[in-house]
């Protein structure tokens, strides 16, 4: 019984502390969703007759029942690769799993991943603009004079933020869960105060008003998915943070709490605008009396920086898992806290994230000027995954091709008719997701492409091993005392690191270790399946090791467990040799092209050195440099 009251307590600390990094962006979505569809200034307004109130209320219930509580809680949270979740997760779990997969459908998935993982950077810098951008613009309902106040506020707030990434999330994050805890009771308190001003706006909840906006009052119906499309921003997120939760704490605080609080609090906006009240202003501000809206603003900011610093950190997270996959170059990534390995910083990341954010907060000004650029990233990601999902319920799940193609044309149906609708919005700011999308997948896709080309490069000329050992004895070369550790990427024959160190020094130590690392499509790798040692020649091992792309590689740690897999080399006497490529272009004209081959040598220079990536002590690291033309 002891036992059973510590998990329940486990089960709720981790369900309060969901809130905060799971739910802090669609949970301060009613804050600009219904503002933005009854907005003056967009093209495309709805009116506040009865009926489109009803209707805009009830597209609301049915499109977060329909894709957040059906499609991604009961379904996408189901395809998780070993607890982990995401996109990319996803990606990797598809590519491992599906046997029915051919190679090029595997090629292109791994393509959707990537400009999906490319699409939550772009994510990541638009959620804090337009998040506490909306939160500030509620101090114009206590004086209009605030507004020229906005906009300082709002970059005073999100410079602050993004200056306090580097001492870690961690210490604040033990009270993001309670703060979004008393935010989301908030909003259901509002929106039941709302609700009992004008109770018949409880109709809404019949999909028949839904149906009704969509296909009877002409273009009304369709441009409204534009604003619908908000109220679930951050879906994302319920995948992409299941490994820290576990799928039963996101389920529990979705269905016990958040769900509920969403709804309740966007009938009684509606409710509000049935009773007449301004639609030219901030709708969910105008919920709360006014001796008590002062401190509803400085909740909704501090939800609304909850909500951006959850995003910031899932950037630093996806980095790394790209990083891993070998899809970016190594960044140097700061452990910000021992408790918890999500907790990283990285640095470049952060201040790039920091400079979009300002130049969107400046550019467009006005939270309602952002919900066009946010639509379009949200429902173009939610069609990604719709397509991915099909695949996963064949391949993963083993679905009829019935079952599955009736499920996923369903979503796709729905997901497809938001991305449309959003595209009308392109001219009007839908365009920056795109463009900042498309370019963080460039240069993923040119790492990536020029890593390939460098590793093949390095295979065209291999020595193997015997022929290798063959030629040091015939040169008489030097054997000295002591261990070397020849990191390598080759999978088989002499490391080039090898050969160039004979080559410049004329000596080889006497015990010889050559280990190539692997980054594998899983999150982690157990021990027992971490290392393999062969033995190639006397004193001559060759190990390949495998980690996850949730892990960290630790070389000096991996190698104490050499000895129990028969390796003897002296780890008190271990000298660690990594090479180091300058990258060239080659001049046969079979390598990339010339602008491709400049930002990939850019990025080169720019990564971390290998002996940080895998944590060498620097004082046992020798590196050796050559030129690579690809």
């Amino acid at each position: 019984m002891q036992g059973d009251g510590k998990q329940a307590i486990g089960r709720t600390a981790l369900t309060v502390a969901a809130l905060g990094v799971v739910f802090g962006d669609i949970g301060t979505s009613p804050i600009y969703t219904i503002q933005t569809a009854f907005s003056p200034s967009d093209p495309h307004p709805i009116q506040a007759t009865t009926d489109h109130v009803y209707g805009m209320a009830s597209l609301i219930f049915w499109a977060v029942t329909i894709i957040v509580t059906v499609k991604y809680v009961g379904l996408v949270m189901s395809a998780d690769n070993e607890g982990e979740g995401g996109i990319m997760a996803l990606i990797s779990q598809v590519r491992q799993t599906g046997d029915g997969v051919s190679g090029r459908t595997k090629f292109l998935l791994a393509g959707l991943g990537v400009f999906g993982a490319a699409l939550f950077f772009s994510d990541s810098m638009i959620t804090p603009a337009i998040s506490v951008l909306s939160a500030v613009e509620g101090t114009k309902t206590i004086s209009s004079s605030m507004d020229s106040y906005v906009v300082p506020i709002t970059l005073t707030i999100i410079v602050g933020l993004f200056l306090l990434q580097r001492l870690g999330s961690g210490a604040v994050g033990r009270v993001f869960g309670p703060i979004m805890l008393i935010w989301f009771a908030t909003i259901a308190a509002l929106g039941v105060r709302g609700i009992t001003m004008h109770p018949e706006v409880l109709r809404a909840l019949s999909p028949s008003y839904a149906f009704d906006l969509l296909f009877n009052s002409g273009s009304t119906g369709f441009f409204v998915l534009t604003s619908v499309v908000l109220a679930f921003t951050g879906v994302e997120a319920l995948y992409a943070d299941m490994g820290h939760f576990g799928r039963g704490p996101i389920k529990l605080a979705w269905f016990g709490i958040v769900f509920p609080s969403l709804i309740l609090n966007y009938a009684g906006q509606a409710a509000l605008v049935l009773e007449r009240a301004p639609t030219d202003g901030n709708i969910f501000f105008r919920l709360c009396p006014g001796p008590l809206l002062l401190p509803l603003i400085v909740l909704a900011t501090t939800a609304t920086i909850i909500a951006s610093q959850s995003i910031i950190t899932g950037a630093f997270s996806m980095t790394r898992q790209a990083i891993q996959l070998g899809w970016l170059p190594r960044l140097r990534i700061k452990q910000t806290s021992s408790e918890g390995y999500g907790q990283i910083y990285v640095g470049v990341v952060n201040w790039l994230l920091m400079i979009v954010t300002i130049g969107l907060t400046v550019g467009f000004g006005k939270s309602d000027h952002l919900a066009a650029a946010y639509g379009i990233a949200v429902s173009l990601t939610m069609l990604m995954t719709s397509a991915l999902l099909f695949i996963a319920m064949r391949e993963i799940w083993r679905w009829s091709l019935l079952a599955a193609g009736s499920v996923a044309a369903f979503f796709l149906v729905i997901d497809s008719a938001f991305f449309i609708a959003n595209l009308t919005k392109i001219a009007e700011g839908g365009y920056v997701p795109l463009v900042l999308a498309i370019s963080v997948y460039g240069v993923m896709w040119i790492w990536h492409r020029g890593a390939a080309a460098v590793m093949a490069r390095m295979h065209e000329s291999l020595t193997p091993v015997a022929e290798f050992m063959k030629d040091i004895q015939s040169r008489n070369i030097p054997r000295v005392p002591g261990s070397a550790v020849f990191l390598t990427r080759t999978e088989r024959d002499t490391p080039p690191v090898m050969l160039w160190h004979v080559k410049h020094n004329r000596a080889l130590h006497q015990h010889l270790f050559v280990l190539r690392v692997e980054i594998l499509s899983v999150p982690w790798v157990v021990s027992r399946d971490r290392i393999t040692i062969e033995q190639v020649a006397p004193n001559f091992w060759r190990a390949e090791a495998r980690f996850g792309f949730m892990e960290r590689p630790h070389i000096p740690e991996l190698l104490t467990t050499s000895k129990a897999l028969g390796c003897t080399i002296d780890l008190d006497d271990v000298t660690y040799y990594v090479g180091h490529e300058t990258v060239v272009r080659r001049e046969d004209g079979k390598g990339l092209s010339a602008w491709q081959d400049g930002i990939f040598a850019v990025m080169e220079r720019n990564a971390i050195h290998v002996s940080d990536f895998f944590s060498l002590p620097s004082d046992q690291v020798v590196e050796i440099g050559r030129q690579v033309s690809i």
